[in-house]
This record gives structure tokens, sequence and C-alpha cells, in this order.
């Protein structure tokens, strides 16, 4: 009884009653907009190495050949024979001047070859998917866990400590799927680099309308908005079960040693501190998985991208790149997981907090 009482006042430090859904989604999609500006060109250069590493041809005269043993080109994008037998071919200074050796490489040639605003190529799909998306996610997320600990509290305590994952994995699940088709889009928009610097390149609309084009020999259509799916599921919900799983004792222990009540200050402090380092540790464990996502939705060959399973691209990606290729952009992906975990929930809970005074005054 001790052990619960202590559990219901830590849940209670964070308020989440007299709150409805369409104010709860109000303030995630308000957290969403915020974090989707400030980390896109993070989430720009990960997204180019992962590309990189999945063998998208680089610009100009330089690009990855693969060779039989005959020393022919086999094609231009990948292959199937053994890692040693690709190559970059082309000339040695635009081959160098094209590709990416790591983050900060990647921030100076996207500047100084297409210009500082690329940096923000896909926001406008980061904010069409980021909105809806969360603004789904976290008020789900809020009610499974309300429902789930009240249940587990008083059934069966020692299940109360697994409800954030259990909550976390439900609720990401209903966002991702929702709002797919606007992550294919912005996934393509962003892996691929612009030839000429003032040319306008495709928004959102135009990529998902180049996807569902009939391709000669083709009859997936509209299937293919859902491309890689699976991988998706694959990478957000363990993400989602490691971040919550992390983020909700760390806040509630933040909190608890503030004292017992928790102001618009500690609220942030301890959400965003919280949310960091669960949303970076998450980011981490997942890299492979969201390597497997990307390498998934920027395949063009339609047959290929429809009958590839996530297991098979990871094990593809192991034989092309080893340990390297399946952390492709890592450092990228978790400086953009950390400060965007952390932004979402603190915002988010804060917002949450003015509108719990606004309904008791």
């Amino acid at each position: 009884m001790v052990e619960e009482a202590k559990l219901d006042s830590k849940s209670k430090s964070i308020p989440n009653e007299n709150l409805r859904f369409g104010e709860r989604a109000l303030s995630a999609g308000g957290a969403a907009f915020l974090s989707a500006v400030i980390v896109n060109p993070l989430d720009v250069v990960k997204t180019r190495l992962q590309a990189q590493a999945a063998g998208v041809p680089y610009q100009g005269s330089c690009r990855l050949g693969c060779f039989d043993t005959n020393s022919k080109v086999v094609h231009g994008l990948r292959s199937n024979s053994a890692p040693g037998m690709c190559r970059i071919t082309g000339s040695a200074s635009v081959c160098s001047d094209n590709q990416y050796k790591g983050t900060l490489d990647v921030f100076y040639k996207i500047i100084r070859q297409e210009g500082f605003s690329r940096l923000w190529r896909g926001t406008n799909a980061s904010l069409a998917l980021a909105v809806p998306t969360v603004g789904i996610y976290m008020p789900c997320y809020d009610y499974f866990r309300n429902i789930m600990e009240e249940f587990t509290i008083e059934k069966s305590p020692t299940l109360t400590i697994y409800v954030p994952l259990v909550a976390g994995t439900i609720a990401r699940s209903l966002a991702c799927i929702s709002c797919y088709p606007v992550e294919l889009a912005r996934t393509r928009m962003q892996a691929f680099k612009g030839t000429q610097r003032d040319v306008k390149l495709p928004g959102v609309w135009k990529t998902l309308v180049d996807v569902v084009n009939p391709v000669k020999g083709s009859n997936n259509g509209y299937r293919m908005l859902w491309t890689g799916l699976g991988a998706q599921l694959a990478r957000d919900v363990p993400f989602s079960a490691i971040c919550w799983s992390i983020l909700e004792p760390t806040r509630r222990s933040i909190q608890s040693a503030m004292g017992e009540e928790p102001g618009a200050g500690s609220i942030i402090g301890a959400n965003f501190t919280a949310g960091f380092v669960a949303g970076a540790v998450a980011a981490a464990a997942t890299c492979p998985l969201d390597v497997a996502k990307t390498r998934r939705q920027i395949e063009k060959n339609t047959d290929r991208a429809m009958t590839m399973t996530t297991r098979q691209t990871l094990a593809e990606i192991w034989r092309d790149g080893g340990i390297r290729g399946m952390f492709s952009g890592a450092g990228a992906r978790v400086g953009r997981a950390g400060p965007s975990v952390a932004i979402v929930v603190s915002f988010y809970e804060v917002v949450k907090y003015g509108l719990h005074n606004f309904h008791q005054q």
C-alpha cells in the first residue's frame, strides 16, 4: 500500500485532470511544430548519410559502380556481388566533392553546394507529419497510461512499471499507421540531392504523386504509399517503448526531488532533462532499424520495394557495410532525437500545466 501511494503521488505531480482530448492534441501539435522546425537540419543530414550508404547515385560524373569478375559495370546503384566488388568511379576530385564523410561534412556541403535553406528541405512534410502524429501520439499515450496505471495499481502493482512501455507502444503504432504516407514523402524529399541551387524541388503532394504513378511493369499503385511501413513500425515501436520506459521514472524522480507542488519551471526542467536522455538512448539503440526504414523508403525499384522485408534489408545493410553501415547517420540521429523528444515532452507538459491551472480557476 505504501508503494502504491508513492506511485500515485508521483503520477499526480504532472497534471492530467480536466483536459479534453482536443486540448491535449493542441498542446502536442504546438510541441511538434516547434521541434520539427528546430531539428529538421539534423534529420536531413541523417537521411543523406543513410541514403549514401544505400547507394543513392552521386551527382555529375561520380557514381557508385559495381563490377563482375570481368570488370564490367553491372549497374550503378546496388549489386548482389561481394561488397569488395563495388567502388566509386569517375573523377577523384568530383567524387570527393560529392561524397559525404560525416555529419559536419554533410552540413558544409549542403550549404556550399545547395544553399543554407536546403537544410530545411522537407520541413513542410515534417510539419504535415509531426503535428497530426504527435497530436495523436501524446494524448493517446496519456490516456492509455492513466487507464493502465489505475488498473495495475488496483489489480497487480508489480506490473505498473511496464505501463509506460505498453502505453507508448500502442500510441506510437496508432500514430505511425495514421500518418505514414507523409513520412514516406518526407524521407524521399530529404534523401535526394538537388542538382541546381535555385530550382524548386517537388513538394509533399508532387512527391506522393510520383510514388503512386504507374511504373512500367508494375501494378502496385497506391500500395506504394505504404512502402516500408513494416520497417517504420519496427523502428518506432521499440523506440517508443525504450523512450517511455526511461523517461517516466526519470522525470518522476526529478520532480519528486524538486518538491510536492510542481511549477512551470520545474516541469520544463524535469521533462526536458528526462526527454533528452530518453530520446538519445532510444535513438542510439534503434539506429539500425532507422537505416533499414530509410533504405526501404528510398528504393525506386517498385517490385523490389514491395517484396523486401525489414529482416532482408538489415541483412543487406550488414553485408554491404557491416557495423558501420548499420549505424549510418547515428550521430545526427542521436543529436536530433535527444533535443526533439526533450522539446516535445517539455512543451506538451507545460502547456498541459497551464491549461490545468486555467480550468481550476
